[in-house]
């Protein structure tokens, strides 16, 4: 195993076979009763038995209740499953909504109250005091790289709104980012997930926000996500491509600590509203947001252009976006998505609120939006 070590911001363990180092690590830890958070169709897969063989010598339990965009509810029983084994620490295992969930089972299984009360804009938020359960994470797809945020995005569950649960606290002690754990991903959810990560690169460094540090990493994780994402999605099997496409999903969520823009207001409206994918949402928006963005950081776009290998320079950039959701298979409108005119105003209503177009390029107000969403249906 060639495992590359290091700290950015937390400990990863990187490269193929990294799943296989999950047990003594733990062991070394003096913990010996982990459970596995994952959602429920990774765990009828043969890619989560085969990780559970890796974990002798430790008395494991899994909770597989995530699924779709994950909830409070869905937290809320991952805790009593926690209690309910006498945990005492927790392995994420899957792709970025089990690992949303999995960031704050801990948080749920030593606090009180729901865990919608420590989302970071709850009028009355509770404060994160207690110790949290030894937390590790292995990511099964390349999108979110939710391994590596201090973020956890759960969804209300009656409006379906997406609530943030934000403190560094809730960050993984280790990363095992192993990419042969995303091997067997159908295409199109390594196009889809593969464009999660593209998109957080870009909208991070078109944010206004100063933060150099991120917008280099921002510039090289496009680049290779650029490279990387066709290849991982015709050729499945080429570990190099997956490798590269974890790696720029980790670089996107480190460089997101900048923040986003536009794209990612109107896909959360999006997964709120029809329950769309949150990394087909991004896809289906982002080509039509990036064209409206062009006018507001021309430089900028040359720049992403550059580092993508985009002839013709920023002008080119958002056609560019178009053809590559193209070879990958993520084609036709929102509409031919299930997206429907009725829908618009509300639509319109939870990207407005949406956080994340605050730092993007250009100002976004609702009228922008309403005609950004017709434009994409």
């Amino acid at each position: 195993m060639n495992i590359h070590s290091f700290s950015f911001p937390t400990a990863i363990r990187f490269g193929p076979g990294a799943r296989r180092l999950v047990a003594q690590h733990l062991l070394d830890q003096g913990l010996r009763r982990p459970l596995i958070v994952t959602d429920k169709a990774l765990a009828a897969l043969p890619v989560l038995a085969e990780f559970r063989s890796h974990l002798q010598g430790l008395d494991v339990a899994v909770f597989s209740g995530v699924f779709g965009n994950p909830t409070c509810s869905q937290v809320m029983d991952g805790s009593a499953a926690y209690r309910a084994h006498h945990a005492d620490c927790i392995i994420g295992f899957g792709g970025g909504a089990a690992l949303d969930v999995a960031k704050v089972v801990g948080v749920a299984a030593t606090h009180e109250g729901d865990i919608l009360e420590y989302v970071w804009d709850h009028p009355q938020v509770r404060p994160i005091v207690n110790a949290l359960p030894y937390f590790v994470a292995l990511p099964t797809t390349s999108g979110t790289g939710s391994e590596v945020g201090r973020s956890s995005v759960v969804s209300e569950n009656d409006t379906h709104l997406k609530r943030v649960v934000f403190s560094p606290k809730i960050l993984a002690k280790t990363v095992f980012a192993d990419p042969e754990l995303t091997l067997a991903l159908p295409a199109q959810v390594t196009a889809a997930t593969g464009m999660d990560a593209l998109t957080h690169n870009i909208e991070s460094y078109l944010s206004p926000a100063y933060h150099p540090l991120c917008d280099g990493i921002a510039l090289e994780g496009a680049r290779i996500a650029a490279a990387a994402l066709l290849t991982a999605v015709k050729e499945p099997g080429n570990l190099k491509a997956r490798s590269d496409m974890m790696m720029a999903s980790m670089m996107g969520a480190i460089a997101f600590q900048k923040d986003l823009g536009a794209v990612h207001s109107c896909a959360h409206a999006l997964g709120a509203v029809c329950d769309l994918h949150h990394g087909l949402a991004n896809a289906l928006m982002i080509d039509t947001v990036m064209a409206w963005n062009l006018e507001a950081a021309p430089a900028r776009f040359d720049e992403l252009a550059h580092a993508c290998g985009v002839p013709g320079g920023g002008k080119a950039f958002a056609p560019w976006l178009r053809a590559l959701k193209g070879s990958i298979g993520i084609t036709g409108t929102l509409a031919a998505h299930g997206v429907t005119p009725e829908q618009i105003p509300r639509l319109v209503e939870i990207a407005t609120t949406d956080i994340c177009h605050q730092t993007n390029p250009r100002p976004c107000t609702a009228a922008d939006f309403e005609s950004l969403f017709r434009a994409a249906l």
